[in-house]
């Protein structure tokens, strides 16, 4: 290499040195096909390279030597061999020797930092990603990055390519320490600083895309957010003022994209990201502060905000130490402060003072049996009612709440005689005082009250989910309530004489704010492990509870008001617009609703019409539709009988089948896609069950 660098200083042949690049790079190769198994393992690709690396460190010093003797001396020939390697996907071994030599040698040697830049500008463009993903990726900081490339991404438009936008906004998979060492990069020199802002914008117009929210995944949302981050961790005062109207536009609409978003995730993103622009922007004024889980996600999203130097000479000791040794401390500065106290004279007049303000001489009352008064509670249904609608008793209202849900399955006769007007006022009543549990008390009396009288209770819920002047809180606790009576109509009661068999049913867990979608599907996973055949042996299992399936008669009731009017918007409430979160959750009730209407007369009409709703929405931009959609799909696949899949819905599992491959090869949602995959494999052992079935 050495020589043919001479030998381009003089002008040497260009076919020879393309022969000599071919050879280098891929002479393990080339050994391997000659030897045919027989390599010696100093041509193994993990042991080539890095001698490689070592003999391009060796030309590199007689360069410097030779500059520094006046002699002219190329290298690009060295930088085609780098280049070539790279592309070969061999960065990781060459450059595993090269960057720590050439990070000592450019510490204070401004001819090697010369021949670094060199080395670099000198990669022909069709390597140059290679080459700067390698470097970016192998460095140990942005300053050691800065020596070794210069300003090459203000040389070179492929670096630049490279750097502020194909790592940036086209790939998502790289850590947070090549984030900050490409960022960090760019902000080290006052010629490079304005690419900074400029990248920066373009990061915040990605941010604040509602298109961008809604088709890419969790983990690229999550990749610009802490580009984000660290590009206002590396802004100055000035710089910052410039652009603080494009800061405050881009915050405004990004942060509205994401809180629109179902996902949990996604929400708390453009929370964190718009707290900290707010921050930087506004450090006079007030700040935006949201309220969420603040966890070791959120903790490290917020540290990227604020810059570490990339070498700290001072010793400080770590987190704990500190704390212990503070603590420690503190009871010497109390003990400290007590002996000043003890020790400071009391004058005449501050004891005439303490005497006078002495409260010794008051007899405190003796409180020990004294008890607390309970509100008796009410014993009948309509004493309720009555309590709940007029009472401005607020021990009594407080009373009536606790009691209602065990009256209510006491009385079921009673209870049926005022079940719409219970049913009524529970779906409105509010909170009077600050009772502990409110949610759940008059959550679990709304579901005694379905389950004592299913048929008219389920009609009115239904018909208001699609009513006027209900708030989105109101219409999703409608589809909570479904939900939790379906599950306990469906599943037998247990009676005196049978033994539980511990074996855990089912359960929902609902929403309160988090992503719900996995405690939806969990049922139909264990559906799914159900349906798996083993063969083993141990303990005989304890016979089940058995019973009559209370839901067969009135599954139609909870589920087909719900799917007949989602299409028609309304004043306050548009499924198909806006309120898109709660049609995801509308689309998980009735992927439940279905689970749990196996083996009910009303299963196969209601897997067609479900089949037939998911064929109209399969398109949606939601990713927590989508996944709705993907469970409903599973639902009637195990919910429903095979002979009436095949036999009544043949045509809508073949095009749901058609979708389902699409949504594995293309949704952007790791979630969709296994979901997707999950129904094939259904629908691949249904046809596998069919063909043992002798005709």
């Amino acid at each position: 290499m050495w020589e043919v660098c001479q030998q381009q200083a003089q002008a040497g042949s260009p076919e020879l040195q393309e022969a000599l690049l071919n050879k280098i790079v891929c002479l393990p190769d080339h050994v391997s096909n000659k030897l045919q198994g027989k390599n010696p393992p100093v041509f193994f690709p993990q042991n080539y390279f890095p001698l490689l690396g070592g003999a391009v460190i060796q030309v590199l010093q007689k360069t410097s030597e030779s500059l520094r003797g006046g002699m002219d001396c190329s290298i690009s020939f060295v930088s085609h061999v780098l280049g070539k390697v790279c592309v070969h996907g061999r960065q990781k071994e060459i450059l595993s020797v090269l960057v720590p030599h050439l990070t000592d040698l450019t510490k204070s040697d401004c001819i090697w930092q010369r021949i670094c830049w060199r080395l670099a500008e000198c990669v022909p463009d069709r390597w140059m990603e290679a080459v700067v993903l390698g470097l970016v990726q192998a460095t140990p900081g942005a300053d050691v990055l800065s020596r070794l490339l210069g300003n090459l991404v203000l040389k070179n438009k492929k670096a630049q390519f490279v750097m502020t936008q194909k790592l940036l906004l086209l790939q998502y998979g790289h850590t947070t320490a090549v984030l900050q060492n490409l960022l960090g990069y760019l902000s080290l020199d006052g010629q490079r600083r304005p690419l900074l802002v400029k990248v920066l914008q373009e990061l915040l117009e990605t941010w604040g895309s509602s298109s961008a929210v809604k088709h890419s995944p969790p983990e690229q949302q999550q990749y610009i957010s802490k580009a984000i981050l660290i590009c206002l961790s590396h802004l100055k005062e000035p710089e910052i003022e410039s652009c603080r109207q494009e800061l405050l536009a881009g915050m405004m609409e990004g942060v509205k994209c994401h809180l629109d978003s179902s996902l949990p995730q996604v929400r708390r993103l453009g929370m964190i990201v718009a707290e900290s622009i707010s921050s930087r922007i506004n450090t006079d004024g007030p700040v935006l502060k949201f309220q969420y889980e603040d966890d070791d996600e959120a903790r490290e999203l917020k540290s990227l905000l604020v810059q570490t130097p990339p070498f700290s000479t001072v010793l400080s000791l770590p987190n704990d130490d500190r704390n212990e040794k503070a603590d420690a401390a503190l009871p010497l500065v109390s003990e400290g402060n007590q002996q000043s106290h003890a020790a400071a004279p009391v004058t005449p007049d501050e004891e005439s003072d303490a005497e006078l303000d002495s409260d010794d001489d008051l007899v405190p009352y003796d409180m020990s049996e004294d008890k607390e008064l309970k509100t008796k509670a009410p014993v009948y249904i309509r004493d309720c009612i009555e309590v709940l609608t007029g009472s401005e008793d607020v021990d009594k209202w407080e009373a009536a709440v606790k009691a209602l849900e065990s009256l209510v399955r006491k009385n079921p006769v009673a209870t049926r005689e005022v079940s719409v007007e219970l049913a009524k006022i529970l779906l409105h009543l509010e909170e009077k005082t600050c009772i502990e549990g409110f949610v759940q008390l008059r959550q679990r009396a709304q579901v005694a009250v379905l389950t004592t009288d299913p048929i008219p209770v389920a009609k009115y819920l239904t018909s208001q989910f699609y009513s006027l002047n209900y708030s989105l809180r109101q219409r999703m606790d409608i589809l909570d309530v479904l939900v939790l009576a379906a599950q306990e109509l469906s599943y037998p009661k247990s009676h005196g004489k049978i033994k539980n068999s511990g074996a855990q049913k089912p359960c929902i867990q609902l929403l309160s704010g988090s992503d719900s979608s996995k405690d939806w599907r969990r049922i139909v996973d264990e559906r799914i492990k159900s349906k798996t055949r083993r063969f083993a042996t141990g303990q005989s299992q304890v016979e089940l509870a058995s019973g009559p399936n209370e839901f067969n008669s009135v599954a139609g009731h909870f589920f087909f008001p719900l799917i007949q009017q989602f299409d028609r918007p309304l004043t306050t409430f548009d499924l198909l617009g806006e309120d898109h979160f709660v049609l995801g959750r509308l689309v998980h009730t009735l992927a439940v609703l279905m689970y749990l209407a196996v083996n009910t007369m009303a299963a196969t009409a209601m897997g067609k019409a479900l089949l037939e709703f998911v064929w109209a929405l399969r398109f949606h931009t939601d990713s927590y539709v989508r996944q709705g959609l993907l469970s409903c799909i599973s639902s009637v696949l195990l919910s429903v009988p095979t002979e009436r899949l095949l036999e009544d819905m043949t045509e809508e599992l073949l095009e749901a089948q058609s979708w389902l491959g699409d949504v594995v090869e293309k949704d952007p949602d790791g979630d969709c896609r296994r979901l997707a995959l999950q129904n094939l494999l259904l629908m691949e052992n249904l046809k596998k069950k069919l063909e043992t079935v002798p005709s």
